[in-house]
């Protein structure tokens, strides 16, 4: 009661909450299948399997092994695998496995002692199959013949217990017992006097029994050779040899000289040994000489794997005669081992707030040395902010001692080293890496005050356009930095939409392409959040400035190309070379370069008698009017800007020559030609009344046909089509020239009908602007010019077959 109350006041001392100084006992049988329950240990150490759970419950030995294992769902204690307790404990009466039960937060230690019990799982066992006796016939009966005795590696009722001989014979009977020195013995006893000349050899069977239940049994085979008179047998000079040799001693070492003698003499006299090792320690560490009886080393011998063996040297003499000694070789330790350091626990990183007496990391040192050469003792070499605190037998726990500063020491490495009291002193160190973790006092840096980035209008959507970066000092997830738009734009920053930040590389991408002309540039705030927690932010404004596009083509202004016919300038056949005919005004909504524009003469009916100012757009005279000029002339002007590459558009021009501006009439054609063009006339409208008919008949058919078609998949099965089905088989139908579009002719007659015009089925399409832009048109390329709008009450009066004077006019100049 004493010793346990000064255990319970150094673990008070040490800060160690113990549940009682009395370990925890339990038994369970060798060769337990795992899993096996051996004891309820939550509910034997007042702990519930929750707080095993809670405080990382773990079962820590000094050799390192687990032989159980904690289960902290139930709280039970299990066997964690195969248990040989010959292979544990040899052939101790007591095998007791001890370990400890560790509970943290905070740290606590439970001692558990299990009890190994012994089954019999092993037969005896003879050192020789076959033993050879030769025994002279003259031995009396009640003489005694040594046999080496069986060996269990079990314990106690398990181990043998009896000796017989089968078969049972007249001559032998068998004896076996313990001497006075302790030391078992098996001895064949001769019951009735050998006669060579009736047997001169005999065999049977020595059987060893166990105690166990089943029993088990061993057998070696005898044979008897009976020999003519030899009535000495060797003698040891001691019945058992004891020697300490140290386990540091090298091989070929002689250990022990053992010695036999003979009274009798010559061959009789002659002595031979014989090394039997016990059962288990068949890779022998010895050798014996067989003539000078000299025990020799041959491997190195290791205190921590036996401390003594045992061996038994047969000497047996020529005439057939032997005896038995037994040799015990104690191994005495030499400091060989340097301690061990293992580590139970161990907490890194550290937050650089942990308040001092933070316990960092539990470990626990061990030496297989004995005696003074297993004694331990720990040390740290920085102490400044960390130190060793015992905690348990042979635990120690390292905790701080003061206030960390990562900003300062962002790591740690602190040497524990272990040193034992042999001579010399044997040492180990462990090194412990601690790091400081850092905790959120940075916000993230841009490396800029502000971005500017530049895209050019009409972009691809999600174009990049640039990158913003920020750094924090912190490290970690607290130097984690993600990029977002801010919330709040403002109500000026209207197109902040379509402008998108990548979270994780800060790349600005623009959404949707830009217009120049509508957007010249925006600003919106990108804001850089770490991922601390808090988190801390920071924002910066980007400047995003739209690059125009060549992508508006020139709009001409003059003359008007959408209302009504062209109208014609007039020019007097007086003009000299120079005069001014017209001027064309076009614009571009293009900035810069892009909205410089040139003017061309692209077509004309007399190429050689215009010219158009490069920068102005004026249409003057090249050279004077000459009689083989025509009347009317026709000019197509080409607007081109300056971009890359560049657009450009067209413009129409007419213009009569005229000496008198009062009549604007054109000249008459002959009436022969007249009516030349009359009877061309009705030709092509006779072809087209007949083509437009034979189309109508066709497309008759077809709708009759389709319609017996669908009433024969009615009646066949319920065919539904969808109004979307039905349109887009019309319009294919269309295509196809089933049903053709509705034309309208359009006829230019002039007033005395001498001449006429037919512009022959031009498709009625939906109004187009008139402003033909072709990219990179160059003047040379062939364009047509524009038609002529018609109004929709004019395309009726063609209908009717009718054209009014003023129709007729406007046509005459087309």
């Amino acid at each position: 009661m004493a010793l346990a109350r000064q255990v319970l006041c150094v673990c008070a001392l040490l800060g160690l909450p113990l549940a009682g100084a009395e370990p925890i006992r339990y038994s369970v049988a060798e060769e337990a299948e795992s899993g096996s329950l051996v004891g309820e240990l939550a509910e034997d150490a007042g702990l519930t399997p929750a707080q095993l759970s809670a405080r990382r419950a773990r079962l820590v030995s000094e050799d390192g092994r687990q032989h159980f294992r904690l289960e902290r769902a139930s709280g039970r204690l299990v066997v964690a695998g195969r248990l040989d307790r010959e292979q544990l404990c040899a052939q101790s009466d007591t095998c007791i496995l001890p370990f400890e039960l560790l509970l943290s937060d905070p740290l606590q230690f439970f001692r558990v002692e299990v009890d190994l019990e012994d089954i019999n799982d092993h037969s005896p066992l003879f050192p020789n199959d076959r033993v050879t006796f030769k025994i002279p016939e003259t031995s009396e009966p009640g003489s005694r013949f040594p046999l080496q005795v069986a060996q269990d590696l079990d314990i106690g009722s398990n181990t043998v217990q009896d000796y017989n001989i089968s078969p049972a014979n007249e001559y032998f009977t068998v004896s076996s017992g313990t001497g006075i020195s302790g030391k078992k013995y098996l001895e064949l006893v001769l019951e009735k006097p050998l006669d060579r000349e009736e047997q001169a050899e005999m065999s049977f069977s020595v059987i060893a029994k166990d105690g166990g239940f089943p029993s088990r049994s061993g057998n070696t085979e005898v044979k008897i050779v009976i020999l003519d008179v030899n009535d000495n047998a060797p003698i040891f000079s001691e019945e058992v040899y004891i020697v300490k040799s140290l386990e540091n001693i090298p091989e070929g070492s002689v250990v022990l000289t053992v010695l036999a003698s003979d009274p009798d003499e010559g061959e009789n006299g002659d002595i031979s040994y014989q090394l039997n090792e016990a059962v288990g320690q068949s890779d022998s560490a010895f050798v014996i000489d067989p003539i000078t009886g000299e025990i020799k080393l041959t491997k190195t011998m290791d205190f921590e794997a036996a401390q003594m063996h045992e061996l038994s040297v047969t000497a047996t003499d020529g005439g057939g005669l032997s005896a038995i000694c037994k040799v015990l070789v104690e191994v005495v330790d030499v400091n060989d081992n340097a301690p061990e350091l293992v580590v139970s626990s161990f907490s890194s990183p550290l937050p650089e707030n942990t308040v001092p007496g933070t316990v960092v990391a539990l470990f626990t040192v061990r030496d297989r040395d004995s005696g003074a050469n297993g004694k331990i003792s720990c040390a740290l070499q920085d102490q400044l902010f960390f130190s060793l605190r015992p905690a348990y037998k042979n635990y120690y726990e390292l905790v701080t001692v003061s206030a960390l500063d990562r900003e300062e020491t962002p790591q740690y490495i602190l040497s524990v080293t272990a040193a034992d009291a042999g001579s010399p002193p044997l040492t180990s160190t462990h090194t412990f890496t601690v790091d400081i973790s850092d905790v959120n006092d940075n916000a993230p840096v841009f490396n800029q005050t502000s971005y500017t980035m530049y895209v050019r209008e009409n972009n691809v959507p999600t174009v990049f356009v640039g990158a913003v970066s920020a750094a924090d000092a912190d490290v970690g997830l607290n130097a984690k930095v993600s990029y977002s738009l801010a919330a709040e734009q403002g109500p000026e920053r209207a197109w902040c939409s379509c402008i998108s930040v990548n979270s994780e590389k800060g790349h600005v991408f623009v959404l949707r392409p830009l217009d120049y002309e509508r957007l010249r540039q925006t600003e919106v705030t990108v804001s850089a959040s770490d991922t601390g927690s808090p988190p801390l932010r920071a924002n910066v404004t980007v400047r995003l400035v739209v690059l125009d596009e060549n992508d508006n083509a020139p709009l001409v202004l003059y003359p008007a190309q959408e209302s009504g016919p062209a109208s014609s300038e007039l020019v007097p056949v007086s003009a000299e070379a120079g005069y001014l005919i017209s001027k064309v005004v076009a614009v571009d909504a293009d900035s810069g370069q892009n909205s410089w524009l040139s003017y061309h003469l692209l077509r004309a009916t007399d190429p050689g008698l215009f010219s158009v100012g490069l920068q102005s757009g004026e249409v003057r005279l090249r050279r004077p009017v000459t009689e083989r000029d025509s009347v009317k002339q026709k000019l197509v002007v080409l607007v081109r800007d300056n971009g890359k590459p560049p657009l450009s558009a067209t413009a129409a021009l007419s213009a009569l020559l005229l000496e008198d501006f009062s009549d604007v009439r054109l000249p008459h054609s002959s009436p022969a030609s007249e009516d030349q063009a009359a009877a061309s006339l009705t030709t092509y409208l006779i072809i087209a009344l007949v083509f437009v008919s034979l189309l109508f008949l066709i497309s008759t058919a077809v709708l009759l046909a389709r319609k017996v078609c669908r009433r024969k998949e009615l009646k066949a099965g319920p065919v539904l089509y969808a109004a979307d089905t039905l349109q887009s088989g019309l319009a294919d139908a269309a295509a196809a020239g089933t049903l053709p579009r509705a034309y309208c002719y359009e006829i230019s007659l002039t007033t005395g009908s001498g001449n006429s015009e037919f512009r022959f089925l031009k498709p009625i399409l939906p109004s187009l602007p008139p402003q033909h832009c072709a990219v990179g048109q160059g003047p040379d390329e062939e364009q047509d010019f524009p038609g002529v709008p018609v109004s929709s009450e004019d395309m009726a009066q063609d209908n009717a077959g009718t054209l009014s004077a003023g129709q007729f006019n406007a046509l005459s100049f087309d």
